[in-house]
């Protein structure tokens, strides 16, 4: 079965996107205003009624809304984060309090897949950034007879990365990456040193640079080469530029076949359909796909 994933914001002043596989949306983060984030779904032919469930990265203000998870306690769609986030939102949401007493909070574990819809599984993974609990997914669409049908890889807010991160998002056919600055144009800028110093450091946001030695490990790392998409995400209105983006994505990219996609902030990026059948599939992805878990920072292969 195929996938649609939207990109409905990225960016500093709210996050938010949706992957729909058959009549099953998840939502991953919802950093908008819940009008807002409705005419973003409604702009892409979906609504509230969309999101069957609901998957957090973090809490930071700009990847979750109170009106938003208002909504969605109202729609019943389980929530699905980590036990951090439970008992940060449980100090500071009433809707989180109304989604708990529902026993619609799920608590996910970095490491250990997580299923949250049919066939639908999510590997949480930490990532470094300055947020006590801050996770990318590697989400899984239903087994086919060569492994999964499709996987994608989701990693908005992270300030670096290792080997094994990398390899944990190796054989995607979707990566969603932040490109958050360009590294001269964040250390000139004018803002508070404070501020430039946390973003470059290990635990703010990822650089153009960094971002796009990340990509080659992935491609390094991955067996199949079935990257279709390269997915640009939060991207700095003050410290980056789309050109910027584009040529360091296309400049790790090359002559691949990888459409690469710019998320922005005011609007959402157009549908993209990941996943094929068996008979559509070129002969070099007719291989079972190797997916990972994470187990106390190791990988295990998983055939």
């Amino acid at each position: 079965m195929s996938a649609r994933f939207t990109v409905l914001a990225s960016g500093s002043a709210g996050n938010a996107s949706l992957l729909q596989v058959g009549d099953f949306g998840l939502l991953i983060d919802f950093g908008l205003g819940s009008r807002t984030l409705g005419k973003r779904l409604a702009a892409r032919g979906f609504s509230w009624h969309s999101v069957s469930a609901v998957l957090l990265t973090h809490t930071h203000s700009d990847h979750w809304n109170e009106t938003s998870l208002a909504m969605i306690a109202n729609h019943g769609a389980p929530v699905y984060c980590h036990d951090d986030h439970a008992e940060e939102l449980a100090v500071v949401s009433s809707g989180f309090a109304r989604a708990h007493e529902a026993g619609r909070i799920h608590r996910y574990v970095p490491g250990q897949w997580q299923v949250v819809g049919p066939g639908l599984r999510v590997l949480p993974i930490d990532v470094s950034h300055d947020c006590d609990a801050t996770c990318g997914f590697r989400i899984e669409g239903p087994e086919g007879l060569f492994g999964a049908s499709w996987a994608i890889g989701y990693i908005a807010d992270l300030g670096t990365w290792n080997p094994e991160l990398a390899l944990a998002f190796a054989d995607v056919d979707l990566l969603a990456l932040e490109f958050n600055h360009d590294e001269t144009m964040q250390r000139t800028s004018g803002r508070p040193r404070m501020l430039i110093d946390r973003v470059l450091g290990d635990y703010g946001h990822l650089s153009n640079r960094q971002a796009k030695a990340f990509v080659h490990a992935c491609r390094e790392a991955s067996a199949l080469q079935c990257l279709r998409y390269l997915v640009t995400l939060h991207r700095s209105q003050q410290c980056n530029t789309s050109e910027l983006v584009q040529e360091a994505a296309r400049e790790i990219i090359g002559e691949a076949c990888i459409e690469i996609i710019q998320a922005e902030q005011h609007e959402p990026t157009r549908t993209l359909v990941i996943g094929q059948t068996l008979f559509e599939a070129p002969a070099y992805q007719r291989t079972s796909r190797r997916t990972r878990a994470v187990t106390n920072g190791f990988f295990d292969e998983k055939t």
